[in-house]
């Protein structure tokens, strides 16, 4: 998931909105983002998890001849109404 950039004038707006809230909730808000952006950093995404070996028994004309014969041909197309 992408992040997302809040203008000046969002936040001014968000802003007026909070301040109408009464200080034990705007506390309770701010130790919530506060425990979500802690989560967040010691949260780090290990990019080597991403790498490795193909990881199988069978050699590679087993594999290939699997996947040959689970392709399925459609004859029929439908056409866009």
């Amino acid at each position: 998931m992408g992040n997302i950039v809040i203008s000046k004038r969002t936040l001014d707006r968000y802003f007026s909105l909070l301040s109408r809230w009464n200080n034990d909730s705007k506390k309770k808000l701010i130790v919530r983002l506060t425990e979500y952006i802690e989560s967040k950093e010691t949260q780090a995404f290990d990019v080597s998890s991403l790498f490795g070996a193909w990881d199988d028994s069978r050699d590679s004309d087993e594999i290939i001849r699997q996947i040959k014969d689970s392709r399925v041909n459609k004859q029929g197309t439908e056409g866009f109404a």
